[in-house]
This record gives structure tokens, sequence and C-alpha cells, in this order.
């Protein structure tokens, strides 16, 4: 007898409904609701809890780890963490510092930009610029397709400066890999760096060895010339065109998504530290 496509599925290929996904989602709710002393940041819904299981492809024990790490993460982050609401960071996203492709790369990993040289240090701290990127994440983390298949980032450094490096500290270099690495559920498939100066380096030789070799195989730095070997990991089709893809502006792209965050404040407010004080 067949036992049909459910039976042999890989688990992150299947529905939320799905049977199996279900038997998962209680398995890591019991173990999450017998944590001694433990309050749970979001409701353990199946929405929030099956996040977990897919970014460690429902390896139980490794989600349950990536849930106690993203729930200590966040308490002991609140610099970062405790107000995700869109006005805390209104000048970075007016600026144009952060945007998102609207099409997901071939193999259907979200792509998001960040421009440094759109981030003004004497306006905004080391942690806002890292919040903007929370709220990105919490926000793309809902859907199933990125929670599958990852995210991807390109981090366009031409006009950083070393008002910004004197930002990096010891201690913010690991708060950044521990998101990078195991303390938030999404795949990261990618960060490709463009437009790199050579003082960049130092402050990536700070967060480098509180990254896990995985993730370290997969930084890539393009340089200047970063046109054609850009292209090679991403289609033309889905950039923007200032990095010579056919896609609209970066800054048209940017507007989209400061205005999809913006409508999404109340969510954004929900998931915030401080409204649960």
């Amino acid at each position: 007898m067949s036992q049909g496509p459910s039976a042999t599925a890989p688990l992150n290929d299947l529905p939320d409904n799905a049977p199996r996904v279900r038997s998962a989602i209680a398995e890591l709710r019991r173990r999450a609701e017998a944590e001694p002393g433990q309050c749970w940041l979001q409701p353990l819904s199946d929405s929030f809890l099956v996040r977990f299981l897919r970014a460690r492809d429902f390896h139980l024990d490794l989600a349950w780890r990536l849930l106690k790490n993203y729930q200590k993460w966040r308490i002991e982050c609140p610099e970062i963490s405790a107000d995700l609401q869109p006005s805390s960071v209104l000048g970075l996203l007016h600026a144009g510092y952060h945007g998102v492709l609207r099409s997901q790369d071939p193999r259907g990993s979200k792509v998001l930009i960040y421009r440094i040289g759109q981030w003004d240090p004497k306006l905004f701290t080391a942690y806002d610029v890292f919040r903007v990127s929370l709220i990105t994440s919490e926000l793309i983390v809902r859907e199933i397709e990125t929670q599958r298949n990852g995210v991807k980032a390109i981090f366009d450094l031409q006009g950083w400066r070393f008002a910004h490096a004197f930002q990096i500290s010891p201690a913010v270099a690991r708060k950044i890999a521990a998101v990078l690495t195991d303390s938030f559920p999404l795949k990261v498939r990618g960060i490709h760096l463009i437009n790199e100066p050579l003082f960049f380096h130092p402050v990536f030789a700070l967060i480098k060895p509180f990254l896990t070799e995985k993730i370290k195989q997969r930084v890539y730095m393009h340089g200047n010339n970063y046109m054609q070997s850009l292209t090679e990991h991403f289609p033309v089709s889905i950039l923007p065109q200032e990095y010579g893809g056919e896609e609209v502006s970066i800054e048209e792209l940017a507007k989209e998504w400061t205005d999809f965050i913006m409508s999404s404040a109340d969510y954004l407010q929900s998931i915030s530290l401080a409204v649960q004080e």
C-alpha cells in the first residue's frame, strides 16, 4: 500500500497542518511548557513554534535549543529588542538604509539589502541599525517559504567610515554573531559584502571568531568591481538597477519595505518586550 506523499516528503516541505508537523510542534510545545521558571515572550502558538522547527529542519533537539537561545538573546539585548516599533528607527528607514527585493532568489531565499552609507553614526547607534534588521527578520520569519528557504543579505559598504567602525565593539560583534548563528529562527544562506574598504576588514575580524564554520563559508566579499560576481549569485532579473539588475531602483525598494514595516506597526508593538513588562 502506498504511504502517500505526506508520509515520505521531507517535513520542511509539508504544510503546518500535516500530522507529522503537528506532532513535532506538540513535542516542542511540551518541552517549552515544562521548562521551569520560563515566561515565554510570545504565545506558544503553532505558527510561532514551527518557525524554530523549520529553521533546524525539524531536528527537535536543535529546534528546542534555538527557541531557548532566541528567548535568552531577546531578554539580554533590550537595547535592540525591547522596542520594535518602527518609530524607533524611522530616520534610518526614510534615509533608504534598508530594502527587500520583490522576488526571492532561484533557491527561494528572501534577499535583503543594507546600505551602510545611509547610516549616519551621529544620529543612530549600531544598536539602532541592528534593530532595523531584527524588525525585518521578525516580519519575514512569518512567511512559510522564508522559513523553509532562509535569507541572503547584501551589505553595500560604500560610505563606510571610521565613525561606523568605532560603534562595533566586541559586545556588539558578539550580539551580531549570535543572531547569525543560533539565536534567531532564520536560515542564513549567504552574506554578500560589496564596496568594502580595507579598513572594514578589522571590524569583520572582530565578528568572525564568533561565527560557525558554516556561516563563515557563506560570507562573500565582492569588492568594488562586484557587478559580475554578484550576478553569479543573484539573477539580474531580481537585482535593483544600481547593482546591475533589471528591477526598480533601490530607493523604490527601500520605500516599499518602509511602507510595509509601517503597516506592521501593531504587530511589532505586540512583540516588543517593553509592552510585556
